[in-house]
């Protein structure tokens, strides 16, 4: 075996370690939570930058009040225009509510998530991927009203 044959065998031995421990490292053993990220998932992310969440000023509704909330029992239909790109719909609130949204891209597929106010008492947070104009249904459990705010992060 000639000195140049070594050293791709060598070469290929690290490569295939280093695989192995990143994905050893980016495993978990808890079902976790498929919003979060962790380790090695985030360096990713951050090398990509954050995807940038879509403009309130470019949401409408028929729910929304004179400040912009969105005020709703039942049900409410929220409209995004064109956000030129994958932005991120971001919809607060501090109670309990559903969102049901279809997938971006040419998926044929919809959404539908339950969104619970987090232990600490952040409140509901849901985050839509948007790349084109699109119609998003909000639905309020109960016989209570919901109010749910368009965020920018």
């Amino acid at each position: 075996m000639s000195g140049r044959q070594k050293a791709l065998l060598g070469l290929l031995a690290v490569l295939l370690v280093a695989l192995f421990v990143v994905a050893v490292g980016a495993g978990r053993d808890d079902s976790g939570d498929p919003g979060a990220r962790y380790g090695f998932v985030d360096r990713l992310g951050a090398l990509g930058g954050d995807r940038s969440a879509v403009d309130p000023a470019t949401v409408s509704a028929d729910c929304a009040d004179e400040t912009g909330r969105l005020a709703f029992s039942g049900s409410c239909l929220v409209r995004v225009a064109d956000p030129g790109g994958l932005r991120t719909l971001v919809l607060r609130s501090t109670a309990r509510f559903t969102v049901v949204a279809p997938a971006p891209g040419d998926a044929d597929l919809t959404i539908r998530d339950e969104v619970e106010p987090a232990a600490d008492g952040t409140g509901a947070v849901a985050k839509i991927a948007v790349d084109q104009a699109t119609e998003v249904g909000l639905v309020c459990p109960g016989l209570g009203g919901c109010t749910v705010v368009v965020a920018t992060s």
